[in-house]
Protein backbone atom coordinates (compact mmCIF):
# COMPACT_ATOMS: atom_id res chain seq x y z
CA UNK A 1 0.00 0.00 0.00
CA UNK A 2 1.21 3.51 -0.82
CA UNK A 3 1.67 6.02 1.99
CA UNK A 4 -0.73 8.48 0.38
CA UNK A 5 -3.41 5.79 0.13
CA UNK A 6 -3.09 5.11 3.87
CA UNK A 7 -3.41 8.80 4.77
CA UNK A 8 -6.42 9.12 2.46
CA UNK A 9 -8.02 6.10 4.11
CA UNK A 10 -7.46 7.60 7.55
CA UNK A 11 -8.73 10.99 6.43
CA UNK A 12 -12.00 9.38 5.36
CA UNK A 13 -12.26 8.00 8.89
CA UNK A 14 -11.30 11.39 10.37
CA UNK A 15 -8.32 9.72 12.02
CA UNK A 16 -4.64 10.52 12.45
CA UNK A 17 -1.81 8.10 11.62
CA UNK A 18 0.48 6.22 13.96
CA UNK A 19 3.91 5.70 12.39
CA UNK A 20 6.00 3.24 14.39
CA UNK A 21 9.78 3.01 14.09
CA UNK A 22 11.99 0.08 15.01
CA UNK A 23 15.48 -0.81 13.85
CA UNK A 24 15.48 -3.80 11.53
CA UNK A 25 17.52 -6.69 12.94
CA UNK A 26 17.29 -5.54 16.56
CA UNK A 27 18.18 -7.95 17.99
CA UNK A 28 17.61 -10.41 15.07
CA UNK A 29 15.79 -10.33 11.71
CA UNK A 30 13.28 -12.95 12.90
CA UNK A 31 12.47 -10.78 15.92
CA UNK A 32 11.84 -7.85 13.59
CA UNK A 33 9.23 -9.81 11.66
CA UNK A 34 7.35 -10.65 14.86
CA UNK A 35 7.63 -7.10 16.20
CA UNK A 36 6.17 -5.61 13.03
CA UNK A 37 3.13 -7.87 13.40
CA UNK A 38 2.72 -6.80 17.04
CA UNK A 39 2.88 -3.10 16.13
CA UNK A 40 0.28 -3.51 13.41
CA UNK A 41 -1.99 -5.49 15.75
CA UNK A 42 -1.72 -2.59 18.21
CA UNK A 43 -2.83 -0.09 15.58
CA UNK A 44 0.29 1.16 13.76
CA UNK A 45 -0.71 2.51 10.35
CA UNK A 46 2.79 2.82 8.85
CA UNK A 47 5.95 0.98 9.85
CA UNK A 48 9.30 2.75 9.65
CA UNK A 49 12.15 0.23 9.60
CA UNK A 50 15.60 1.59 10.25
CA UNK A 51 18.45 0.29 8.08
CA UNK A 52 21.38 0.37 10.54
CA UNK A 53 24.32 2.66 9.84
CA UNK A 54 27.44 2.88 11.99
CA UNK A 55 27.28 6.69 12.40
CA UNK A 56 23.61 7.59 12.95
CA UNK A 57 23.97 11.33 13.59
CA UNK A 58 20.24 12.09 13.97
CA UNK A 59 19.60 9.35 16.52
CA UNK A 60 19.85 9.48 20.28
CA UNK A 61 21.32 6.89 22.66
CA UNK A 62 18.27 4.59 22.64
CA UNK A 63 18.15 4.12 18.88
CA UNK A 64 21.94 4.12 18.61
CA UNK A 65 21.97 1.15 21.00
CA UNK A 66 19.34 -0.59 18.86
CA UNK A 67 21.42 0.03 15.76
CA UNK A 68 24.48 -1.42 17.48
CA UNK A 69 22.54 -4.54 18.49
CA UNK A 70 21.34 -4.97 14.91
CA UNK A 71 24.81 -4.51 13.43
CA UNK A 72 26.28 -6.94 15.95
CA UNK A 73 23.56 -9.40 14.94
CA UNK A 74 24.73 -9.28 11.33
CA UNK A 75 22.28 -6.82 9.78
CA UNK A 76 23.40 -5.58 6.36
CA UNK A 77 21.55 -3.98 3.43
CA UNK A 78 21.24 -7.39 1.78
CA UNK A 79 19.78 -8.94 4.92
CA UNK A 80 17.58 -5.89 5.39
CA UNK A 81 15.88 -6.18 2.01
CA UNK A 82 15.49 -9.92 2.43
CA UNK A 83 13.87 -9.39 5.83
CA UNK A 84 11.53 -6.66 4.62
CA UNK A 85 10.64 -8.63 1.51
CA UNK A 86 9.54 -11.54 3.70
CA UNK A 87 6.98 -9.40 5.54
CA UNK A 88 3.47 -10.14 4.38
CA UNK A 89 1.61 -7.08 5.61
CA UNK A 90 -0.85 -4.70 3.97
CA UNK A 91 0.75 -1.73 5.71
CA UNK A 92 3.04 0.89 4.15
CA UNK A 93 6.71 0.30 4.98
CA UNK A 94 9.31 3.06 5.10
CA UNK A 95 13.10 2.72 5.25
CA UNK A 96 15.00 5.22 7.37
CA UNK A 97 18.75 5.26 6.74
CA UNK A 98 21.73 7.47 5.93
CA UNK A 99 22.93 8.56 2.53
CA UNK A 100 26.28 6.77 2.74
CA UNK A 101 24.56 3.37 2.56
CA UNK A 102 22.39 4.43 -0.38
CA UNK A 103 25.35 5.88 -2.27
CA UNK A 104 27.49 2.81 -1.64
CA UNK A 105 24.79 0.45 -2.93
CA UNK A 106 24.08 2.68 -5.90
CA UNK A 107 21.09 5.00 -5.93
CA UNK A 108 19.08 3.15 -8.58
CA UNK A 109 19.89 -0.26 -7.10
CA UNK A 110 18.77 0.92 -3.66
CA UNK A 111 15.50 2.36 -4.96
CA UNK A 112 14.81 -0.75 -7.05
CA UNK A 113 15.47 -2.92 -3.97
CA UNK A 114 12.97 -0.82 -2.04
CA UNK A 115 10.33 -1.25 -4.73
CA UNK A 116 10.87 -5.01 -5.05
CA UNK A 117 10.76 -5.60 -1.28
CA UNK A 118 7.54 -3.65 -0.73
CA UNK A 119 8.94 -0.41 0.70
CA UNK A 120 6.79 2.64 -0.02
CA UNK A 121 9.02 5.46 1.22
CA UNK A 122 12.58 6.51 2.04
CA UNK A 123 13.75 8.86 4.81
CA UNK A 124 17.36 10.09 4.62
CA UNK A 125 17.98 12.55 7.48
CA UNK A 126 21.44 13.56 6.28
CA UNK A 127 20.41 14.30 2.67
CA UNK A 128 19.66 18.00 2.13
CA UNK A 129 16.76 18.75 -0.19
CA UNK A 130 19.16 20.85 -2.26
CA UNK A 131 21.19 17.73 -3.10
CA UNK A 132 18.32 15.28 -3.52
CA UNK A 133 17.40 15.68 -7.19
CA UNK A 134 19.00 12.45 -8.45
CA UNK A 135 17.44 10.31 -5.72
CA UNK A 136 14.10 12.12 -6.05
CA UNK A 137 13.94 11.39 -9.79
CA UNK A 138 14.63 7.70 -9.19
CA UNK A 139 12.03 7.55 -6.44
CA UNK A 140 9.47 9.08 -8.78
CA UNK A 141 10.38 6.57 -11.50
CA UNK A 142 9.88 3.61 -9.15
CA UNK A 143 6.82 5.05 -7.37
CA UNK A 144 8.60 5.48 -4.02
CA UNK A 145 8.00 8.46 -1.73
CA UNK A 146 11.02 10.53 -0.68
CA UNK A 147 10.29 11.95 2.75
CA UNK A 148 12.08 15.04 4.07
CA UNK A 149 12.52 16.41 7.58
CA UNK A 150 11.55 19.92 8.66
CA UNK A 151 12.97 21.30 11.92
CA UNK A 152 11.90 24.27 14.06
CA UNK A 153 14.88 26.14 12.60
CA UNK A 154 13.93 25.51 8.94
CA UNK A 155 12.84 28.75 7.32
CA UNK A 156 12.38 30.59 4.05
CA UNK A 157 13.45 29.19 0.72
CA UNK A 158 14.68 25.94 2.26
CA UNK A 159 11.26 25.24 3.74
CA UNK A 160 9.64 25.91 0.36
CA UNK A 161 12.09 23.56 -1.37
CA UNK A 162 11.44 20.75 1.11
CA UNK A 163 7.67 21.13 0.88
CA UNK A 164 7.77 21.13 -2.92
CA UNK A 165 9.93 17.98 -3.12
CA UNK A 166 8.68 15.90 -0.20
CA UNK A 167 6.08 13.22 -0.88
CA UNK A 168 4.26 10.69 1.28
CA UNK A 169 4.43 12.86 4.37
CA UNK A 170 6.55 15.69 5.72
CA UNK A 171 8.48 14.64 8.84
CA UNK A 172 8.26 17.46 11.37
CA UNK A 173 11.03 17.29 13.97
CA UNK A 174 9.37 18.05 17.30
CA UNK A 175 12.46 19.56 18.91
CA UNK A 176 16.09 20.34 18.27
CA UNK A 177 18.63 17.61 19.01
CA UNK A 178 18.45 13.87 18.48
CA UNK A 179 15.71 11.27 18.82
CA UNK A 180 14.62 10.10 22.26
CA UNK A 181 11.50 9.81 24.41
CA UNK A 182 10.54 12.95 26.36
CA UNK A 183 7.95 13.70 29.01
CA UNK A 184 6.63 16.88 27.40
CA UNK A 185 5.77 18.40 24.04
CA UNK A 186 7.82 21.50 23.23
CA UNK A 187 5.85 24.67 22.48
CA UNK A 188 7.94 25.07 19.33
CA UNK A 189 6.34 21.86 18.04
CA UNK A 190 2.87 23.39 17.93
CA UNK A 191 4.27 26.49 16.27
CA UNK A 192 6.00 24.35 13.64
CA UNK A 193 2.81 22.42 12.85
CA UNK A 194 1.00 25.70 12.21
CA UNK A 195 3.89 27.16 10.21
CA UNK A 196 4.21 24.27 7.76
CA UNK A 197 1.63 24.99 5.05
CA UNK A 198 1.30 22.03 2.70
CA UNK A 199 -1.26 19.63 1.26
CA UNK A 200 1.15 16.77 1.98
CA UNK A 201 0.37 15.06 5.31
CA UNK A 202 2.39 16.31 8.29
CA UNK A 203 3.71 13.77 10.81
CA UNK A 204 5.57 14.75 13.97
CA UNK A 205 8.40 12.76 15.53
CA UNK A 206 11.23 13.05 18.09
CA UNK A 207 10.18 12.63 21.71
CA UNK A 208 6.63 11.23 21.61
CA UNK A 209 6.18 8.28 23.95
CA UNK A 210 2.58 8.03 25.19
CA UNK A 211 -1.05 8.45 24.21
CA UNK A 212 -1.44 11.86 25.84
CA UNK A 213 1.44 13.30 23.84
CA UNK A 214 0.12 11.71 20.65
CA UNK A 215 -3.26 13.33 21.28
CA UNK A 216 -1.63 16.73 21.79
CA UNK A 217 0.18 16.46 18.47
CA UNK A 218 -2.97 15.56 16.54
CA UNK A 219 -4.97 18.23 18.37
CA UNK A 220 -2.35 20.80 17.28
CA UNK A 221 -3.07 19.99 13.64
CA UNK A 222 -0.71 17.19 12.63
CA UNK A 223 -1.90 14.32 10.46
CA UNK A 224 0.23 11.72 12.21
CA UNK A 225 2.72 10.98 14.97
CA UNK A 226 6.02 9.12 14.69
CA UNK A 227 7.20 7.08 17.66
CA UNK A 228 10.53 5.28 17.80
CA UNK A 229 12.58 5.42 20.99
CA UNK A 230 9.67 4.29 23.19
CA UNK A 231 9.34 1.13 21.09
CA UNK A 232 13.10 0.55 20.93
CA UNK A 233 13.25 0.86 24.74
CA UNK A 234 10.79 -2.03 24.98
CA UNK A 235 12.91 -4.12 22.60
CA UNK A 236 16.03 -3.33 24.63
CA UNK A 237 14.40 -4.64 27.81
CA UNK A 238 13.78 -8.06 26.27
CA UNK A 239 10.74 -8.56 28.53
CA UNK A 240 7.34 -9.51 27.08
CA UNK A 241 8.41 -7.60 24.01
CA UNK A 242 5.64 -8.46 21.57
CA UNK A 243 2.88 -7.90 24.10
CA UNK A 244 4.33 -4.58 25.26
CA UNK A 245 4.90 -3.31 21.73
CA UNK A 246 1.29 -4.07 20.88
CA UNK A 247 0.06 -2.45 24.11
CA UNK A 248 2.02 0.78 23.56
CA UNK A 249 0.90 0.99 19.93
CA UNK A 250 -2.69 0.60 21.10
CA UNK A 251 -2.28 3.32 23.75
CA UNK A 252 -0.82 5.71 21.17
CA UNK A 253 -3.49 4.93 18.59
CA UNK A 254 -6.26 5.31 21.18
CA UNK A 255 -4.85 8.75 22.04
CA UNK A 256 -4.86 9.69 18.36
CA UNK A 257 -8.43 8.48 17.84
CA UNK A 258 -9.72 10.25 20.95
CA UNK A 259 -8.90 13.67 19.48
CA UNK A 260 -10.97 13.16 16.35
CA UNK A 261 -13.86 11.65 18.32
CA UNK A 262 -14.36 14.77 20.41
Amino acid sequence: MRIGDKFNELKRKNEGALIAYICAGDPTPDDTKRYVVSLIKGGADIIELGLPFSDPTADGPTIQAGIERALNGGMTPDVYFKTVGALRVNTPLVVMTYYNLIFKRGLETFVKDCASSGISGIIVPDLPAEESEELALLCSEYDIDLIFLVAPTTTGARMDRILSRGTGFIYLVARLGVTGARSDIASSTQELIKRVKTATPKAVGFGISNGKQAAEIIHAGADGVIVGSAFVDIIASGKDTEQRLEALARELKDGIRAVKEK
